[in-house]
């Protein structure tokens, strides 16, 4: 592991809008990638307002070499990966760094056992890694380069070649445009698809069909989404761009720059460093003045994608940011805890705007899923002290349970609490990661019929102890907001909890918006409904009418 702290390279604060603090901050962000786990420390001074990079880990741990036969995140790449977040935990402890944020990608997420090395990172470490989907880590991407990048409003096209996957985003500066995660990475197509050295003709032939094959979709998307006339310029993020950079800067000036922010590699240059590496061998690469072993053995492969991009976007140069996905998992916090203002509009709103834009898509009645969602709000809000003790995070998942649990109907009326699960999972919500995307599928699918039991599998799909109990104490609350709306009119104007602790008892009072309205029906389904919400709580339920 390579440890910069002691001696971090410059770096310019990154000035951003803010509210007033004047507490300096220290945080620590992780990126379990495929190949590498690398962590940044950033002081955020909200005062100016700025944050720096004052120290950097990385260790290549290699997630992405999967077992061959089960296709599993093999033991020897696990302990690797323990013994490097174990270092970054250290490092972060003695900066005294008030929280460390990690997140997985690629190999975690594809990994029938990724979900297990998660839980026993937590058992074992103490430390939660979120897992994120490809769209969510483009966004987050999006946000790390604009930290470090002024796009003048310009369009420009975001390149994040990893060991499993590479990102393309689209973005002026605003709301991106486009958001694309494709599973071609230096370290899976080495695996996938090389097995000579050096590199045979018929295999680079090969490779390069199936990169391009693999990119034309997003590629297509991406420029349809160009206005007519823009040129997009193209900026390179990620260990394989910036290893390209820093060869072809120490070959034709005799130095690497430092930092490598802003310098540039042209077309011409990554070709002719394409038609050299596929020439050499293993060993002759590891002779290459400035390029590492576990570097050399996928260089080539992460080479090709790039060529494959800027070739079919016709672009001449790529220019360099050394900031990406840890620096935008810094500021997705900073935005959060409201460090920083909404300099990118959609950046605070990126949750409700995403979910409502889903809702949309499967044609959900927007005015109903919305008073479904007041009164699960007015419940938790309600209860909140009482009957549980979550908090914000927990209250948007619920919200977000509540509008999209008729998101089903768009399949079928039969089962459509089922339907809602599989369409909420398989969305791509925004600003979510896999596990918060996991229980409001599960909250929206217990909004009727059974409760949740271990033999259910999307149930077990919550690998996660403390998000199953949110599933489990929350899901009652969103069965009695469905049950004050059941006709879908608005009977009920307000609700307001009463409790009686002797005995446990909790009195529901409603208030109808028409005072002749004895909402029967409402009532009806508040009886019917109300039995998860006594056995889960072991309290009585008394709807009144007032």
């Amino acid at each position: 592991m390579v440890n910069s702290l002691s001696k971090p390279p410059e770096e310019s604060p990154v000035m951003l809008p803010t509210v007033p603090d004047n507490r300096d901050r220290i945080l620590a962000a992780i990126d379990v990638g495929t190949n590498s786990i690398h962590m940044v420390i950033a002081r955020i001074q909200p005062q100016i307002p700025a944050f720096t990079i004052v120290g950097r880990e990385k260790a290549t741990v290699r997630l992405g070499d999967f077992c061959k036969k089960t296709g599993e995140l093999s033991a020897e790449a696990m302990d690797r990966a323990m013994v490097a977040l174990r270092r970054c935990q250290e490092v972060a402890k003695s900066v005294n760094a008030e929280q460390t944020i990690a997140v997985a990608t690629s190999a975690v997420r594809e990994a029938p056992n990724g979900q297990a090395f998660l839980q026993r990172i937590e058992d074992e470490l103490g430390l939660w890694v979120n897992l994120i989907s490809g769209a969510e880590e483009a966004r987050r991407i999006y946000l790390g380069v604009l930290s470090g990048m002024n796009f003048n409003n310009q369009p420009h096209v975001i390149v994040d070649i990893g060991g499993g996957s590479t990102e393309l985003i689209l973005g002026d500066g605003h709301e991106p445009r486009t958001l694309s995660s494709t599973k071609v990475g230096a370290v899976r197509l080495t695996a996938e698809h090389v097995t000579t050295d050096p590199i045979s003709s018929s295999e680079y032939s090969e490779l390069q069909v199936y990169i391009r094959g693999m990119l034309e979709r997003s590629i297509e998307d991406l420029q349809a989404h160009l206005k007519p006339g823009e040129r997009p310029r193209l900026v390179g993020t990620s260990g394989t761009i910036e290893t390209l950079v820093a060869l072809n800067a120490r070959e034709k000036l005799g130095t690497v720059p430092a930092p490598l922010n802003g310098c540039e590699l042209s077309l011409k240059d990554l070709k002719d460093w394409v038609n050299r590496l596929r020439k050499m061998n293993l060993a002759e690469r590891l002779a290459v003045p400035g390029l590492s072993e576990r570097r050399a053995e996928i260089i080539l492969s992460g080479a090709l994608i790039l060529q494959e991009v800027m070739t079919q976007l016709k672009a001449e140069s790529i220019v360099i940011c050394e900031r990406s996905l840890r620096e935008g998992v810094i500021v997705d916090w900073m935005v959060a805890h409201g460090l920083i203002e909404n300099r990118l509009r959609y950046q605070g709103s990126v949750r409700e705007r995403s979910v409502i834009k889903t809702a949309q898509k499967y044609q959900v009645n927007l005015e109903h899923s919305q008073r479904v969602a007041e009164f699960a709000l007015s419940l938790f809000d309600q209860t909140h002290g009482k009957l549980h003790a979550w908090g914000d995070e927990e209250r948007v998942l619920l919200w977000a349970a509540a509008i999209l649990h008729n998101s089903g109907h768009h399949v079928g009326h039969s089962s459509h609490h089922k339907h809602s699960y599989y369409l909420i999972r398989h969305a791509e919500l925004l600003g979510f990661t896999e596990m918060e995307i996991e229980t409001i599928a599960n909250l929206a699918r217990y909004h009727r019929k059974n409760p949740p039991k271990k033999r259910h599998e999307t149930y077990r799909n919550l690998t996660s102890k403390r998000h199953r109990r949110v599933v489990e104490e929350l899901y009652p609350l969103l069965r009695l907001a469905v049950a004050l709306d059941r006709r879908q009119i608005g009977a009920v104007g307000s609700i307001t909890c009463q409790f009686n602790l002797d005995p446990r008892e909790m009195r529901l009072l409603l208030r109808p918006t028409q005072p002749n309205d004895p909402c029967e029906l409402e009532l009806w389904s508040l009886e019917v409904k109300k039995e998860s919400f006594e056995s889960g709580y072991g309290m009585k339920l008394t709807p009144i009418l007032i």
